[in-house]
């Protein structure tokens, strides 16, 4: 009598691949906090428009800085068929953080009334920073970083662009019977 195994991993096999996935994910968002950080500071001992700037410059850097993380550590083994669409929601769904983790701030200040600096550090920076990064985690892997399919014995992966061309290619004429 033979038995058939079931080729899906399990759950707890599946919990421990997610729970490695989030501490990657943890690590590069530290990396990406320490970044941030480092070059607020920096942009901070300049002056002008660097200076006025410091938030959205230090922002830009730690976002590229985590694309970079992502990509190439965390999902190097998942699909980069289309880069540009990669990046382009990458860049969407960082953004939606962004604003998540200000709604928040915004929400306690003016709904709550919660004014000073450190009801604000909570808010942004421990509520908003934990929203946003659960928003990004699953958005990141589920539509950025998206996984290859699973594939059988003697399947080859193919990538969108192969499968463009071959639609795009005309068919081949049928031959006239004589």
């Amino acid at each position: 009598m033979t038995t058939a195994t079931d080729p899906s991993p399990s759950l707890i096999q599946r919990l421990r691949g997610l729970s490695t996935e989030v501490i990657k994910f943890g690590i590069i968002g530290v990396v990406g906090l320490v970044v941030n950080a480092g070059v607020f500071w920096a942009c901070l001992q300049g002056q002008g428009l660097v200076k006025s700037l410091s938030g959205v410059i230090a922002t830009a850097v730690a976002i590229g800085t985590n694309y970079l993380g992502y990509r190439y550590w965390l999902y190097r083994d998942r699909d980069a068929a289309s880069r540009k669409r990669e990046i382009t929601l990458f860049l969407i769904f960082s953004g939606i953080g962004l604003l998540i983790e200000n709604g928040i701030l915004a929400f306690s200040v003016h709904v709550l009334g919660y004014t000073s600096s450190a009801s604000q550090l909570v808010a942004k920076n421990v509520v908003g920073l934990i929203a946003g990064t659960v928003f990004r985690f699953f958005s990141y892997r589920t539509w950025v970083f998206k996984a290859l399919p699973e594939l059988a014995d003697g399947e080859e992966v193919v990538s969108e662009a192969e499968l463009l061309l071959a639609e795009q290619a005309p068919a081949p004429k049928a031959e006239a019977k004589a």
